[in-house]
């Protein structure tokens, strides 16, 4: 598959959200300003429910923020768009389409799999599925759906992807394994980056920086940049100091 044709720079500006709960409102982000640069691989850190996800989501064009506005290349988010597409934790595959109409569905969706149709078997080969292409979901592993769903996002030339703890339920074999690869799907194709993990060690594995965000309503607590090149290794004593880093600023005593 060729490279993204261009890929997208974001710009979150002063944006606070709210859920509307029986009458009362459930504050989530709290005035976040945060500026990503076209290209760039991002991880967002925070305890659970502080609103990661709600920003991939305003960020996708599903929601629209209460208030702030953010950008993609200068232009204000109002809808989904092929060009940023959000990978969630659970695969989403369809289970009565094979793995190759499932990859294709998007491109139907959209009314140009007719021209577009060798997409889908570029897609595939992005994450080395070519032999299961006639596969049904439940005929695949954990890891196998996973790449399935990365082939239906990558077969859109995202210009961002927007990862959702894409790599969370999978065993630890598999989650090190998927890390690289998302990591050389990103160089190959170019794609900026937002990833919500809970991972400290993925972060730091994957992302050239990581934000840092406050429990619920999520503000910006801390960023740290991640100077190193790929691959990355654990015992690195670099990467070492910044997880010690990165767990005081989440409020974690390390012994």
């Amino acid at each position: 598959m060729a490279a993204t044709a261009r890929n997208i720079g974001v710009d979150i500006q002063d944006v606070s959200h709210h859920f509307d709960l029986s009458g009362s409102q459930l504050p989530v982000l709290d005035s976040i300003d945060l500026k990503v640069e076209p290209g760039e691989f991002v991880a967002l850190l925070g305890p659970s429910g502080c609103g990661k996800s709600t920003l991939l989501r305003l960020i996708a064009g599903l929601e629209a923020p209460a208030t702030g506005t953010i950008l993609a290349d200068g232009e204000a988010i109002t809808r989904p768009d092929p060009s940023r597409i959000l990978v969630f934790q659970d695969p989403t595959l369809f289970p009565w389409l094979t793995v190759w109409k499932n990859v294709a569905s998007s491109l139907e969706a959209r009314g140009v799999l007719q021209r577009q149709r060798h997409r889908v078997g570029q897609a595939l080969s992005l994450v080395d599925l070519d032999a299961f292409a006639d596969a049904y979901p439940h005929q695949l592993s954990g890891g196998m759906a996973q790449r399935a769903s990365l082939a239906r996002a990558l077969v859109n030339d995202p210009a961002l992807l927007l990862l959702d703890e894409p790599l969370g339920k999978l065993d630890s074999l598999t989650r090190l394994t998927l890390q690289d690869e998302l990591v050389s799907l990103w160089q190959r194709t170019g794609f900026t980056a937002l990833l919500v993990t809970h991972d400290v060690e993925e972060a730091l594995l994957l992302a050239s920086r990581i934000v840092v965000f406050s429990d619920r309503p999520a503000r910006i607590k801390a960023e740290f940049t991640v100077d190193k090149s790929y691959p990355r290794h654990r015992d690195d004593s670099d990467l070492i100091h910044l997880r010690r880093e990165i767990l005081t600023a989440l409020g974690l005593t390390i012994s």
